[in-house]
């Protein structure tokens, strides 16, 4: 079934207000190390980077992230 115009534009809107979004650019063949590491951890690649993420910013700071950047649970 095909996704419609006005389901992509709801989608569209959705995403707007609910996620930030940014991109990342590693060395080349690197991505496919990383995806198959979070498969590995039984995550989305979204989900092991946000994790990494996240565990990192709390180790830097020593402090609980903020509301809204929990660990996604498997």
């Amino acid at each position: 079934m095909a996704i419609t115009k006005a389901q992509q534009k709801a989608v569209a809107k959705y995403e707007s207000k609910v996620y930030d979004k940014t991109l990342i650019r590693m060395p080349k063949g690197y991505l496919s190390t990383v995806k198959g590491h979070a498969i590995q951890q039984g995550e989305t690649l979204n989900g092991f980077i946000n994790r990494a993420i996240t565990e990192t910013v709390e180790r830097d700071n020593n402090k609980p992230a903020p509301n809204g950047a929990e660990r996604e649970e498997k």
